[in-house]
């Protein structure tokens, strides 16, 4: 017997009912964006490696999925290059694309190519299959969706407070209580250069940002083999373990700041951002009403990504133990790695696979979400589905999701197909129903039936 066909490790078939929850994760986050003037595109799945390579991080190039050259990717090699079988040599010269690693970077290629096309500022959204040669695990997938909202073309804080209430919709409309993080880069900057670790930025960043990962101690244990003195990792200590409100912690990392410009600057950032957002107490709300989900100031939040320039967000379950399933920030510099200098931009990314995974755990979806047919006509014959088609089409004119069995078989048969598939409603039509322009309309949870007019039929299954 052949072997059972299977999928690689890290992705996932859907199915019916699991494709009606995620198209309700898909159209609830589409109608928040439209809300706020975001306009859809799409890019391809494959994108060039020039395109990919050194816009994550070290970390992050490791974890792109590259395709082989077509043909004969070999040609071009030489005996000796294969035999040192260097592998990241080798790899750049059997591969020139990769599968999109997010759809940010894909995004900020695509603004620099249409650049003529495109009213500034630009707010797009996006959502796309994206790929990651990552280890699976719970919540983490090879192939997972992506659901991003991005402005570029504009410098104004305000997009950052546009892009915070439209998190804060979405889930307030899931029913999915969260706690949304955020910092900002220039902060982390600035805490570099008070320790005097200005030139392990990046280092920091992507130590700290593994904090809920791996804990302090490895935390520590990772800057030190990256080269930090224990000086500087014992200065770092109270400013990653600060508590207190988003007020207070604003504060004292003011304080600490003091003689870092740039620090100084996103900590101004920040204020600016939660005042609006009515964050910082009583006095400071009157700008804009509060978020309906919990915003926390939390200076471990790094984002590990290297093009982050300003503040920075990430979005966790407060009901539910998995991972981020929102993140982003201010790139300022994306496009600059196009040859578009200076056009800011700040966006972020819903992981819509994590959100099902989360609607899931906690049941969340609403019933007319996940709901598929509503009315089935029972086949009795070829009389009676000429008679039945124009009613089908009449249920469905009036907003009613409508099947016909297809085949003339038992009625057992059809009505198992109908209990199957939790349909709710079934219509039947024989001799004596079409003499008085007629249906009999069974209600399947119940086990009532009813003789009634196709008038009748949908005022029924509509009410």
């Amino acid at each position: 017997m052949a072997n059972k066909p299977s999928i690689p490790k890290g992705t996932r078939d859907f199915s019916p009912v699991e494709m009606a929850k995620r198209n309700y994760i898909f159209d609830t986050i589409r109608s928040v964006y439209a809300l706020y003037g975001f306009q859809q595109i799409e890019t391809p799945a494959m994108e060039t490696l020039q395109t990919l390579m050194g816009k994550y991080g070290e970390e992050g190039d490791k974890l792109l999925f590259k395709v082989l050259n077509s043909g004969d990717f070999t040609s071009k090699v030489s005996d000796d290059e294969l035999r040192e079988r260097n592998v990241l040599h080798l790899a750049a010269r059997f591969c020139e694309k990769g599968l999109r690693y997010d759809l940010t970077v894909p995004f900020a290629r695509y603004v620099v190519m249409h650049r003529e096309e495109l009213q500034l500022p630009f707010k797009r959204y996006q959502v796309q299959p994206v790929w990651r040669a990552d280890r699976p695990q719970k919540g983490r997938y090879r192939e997972f969706y992506q659901f991003d909202g991005d402005v570029v073309g504009s410098d104004s804080l305000l997009n950052e407070v546009e892009l915070l209430q439209i998190i804060d919709t979405v889930f307030t409309r899931f029913g999915v209580r969260v706690q949304i993080k955020i910092n900002n880069r220039k902060i982390l900057t600035g805490i570099a250069e008070v320790i005097g670790a200005a030139d392990k930025i990046v280092d920091i960043t992507v130590a700290i940002d593994k904090l809920d990962k791996i804990g302090l101690e490895a935390v520590n244990e990772e800057l030190a083999k990256n080269g930090l003195s224990q000086e500087a990792i014992d200065k770092l200590q109270p400013i990653i373990s600060l508590s207190g409100s988003n007020a207070e912690k604003l504060q004292v990392i003011s304080e600490v700041l003091k003689d870092s410009e740039i620090g100084q600057k996103g900590v101004e950032e920040l204020r600016f951002i939660l005042r609006l957002l009515g964050a910082l107490g009583e006095e400071e709300s009157s700008a804009c009403s509060k978020l309906n989900n919990e915003l926390q100031l939390d200076l471990t939040l790094a984002r590990g990504l290297s093009y982050y320039t300003g503040a920075i967000f990430e979005v966790k379950a407060l009901d539910v133990q998995i991972g981020s399933i929102t993140g982003g920030g201010r790139y300022d510099n994306l496009t600059g790695i196009f040859g578009m200098p200076g056009l800011s931009g700040v966006g972020f990314s819903f992981g819509v696979d994590r959100i099902f995974d989360v609607l899931n755990a906690l049941d969340a979806y609403p019933k007319e979400a996940t709901g598929g047919t509503q009315l089935l006509f029972i086949n009795f014959g070829a009389d009676e589905v000429k008679y039945c088609l124009p009613l089908a089409a009449k249920a469905r004119q009036a907003g009613i999701r409508t099947e016909v069995y297809p085949d003339s078989v038992k009625m057992k048969k059809q009505m198992s197909y109908a209990n199957a598939k939790q349909i709710p409603f079934v219509a039947l039509a024989g001799e004596n129903e079409m003499q008085q322009g007629k249906l009999t309309l069974k209600n399947m949870l119940t086990g009532e039936q009813e003789l009634v007019s196709p008038d009748e039929l949908i005022d029924r299954i509509c009410q």
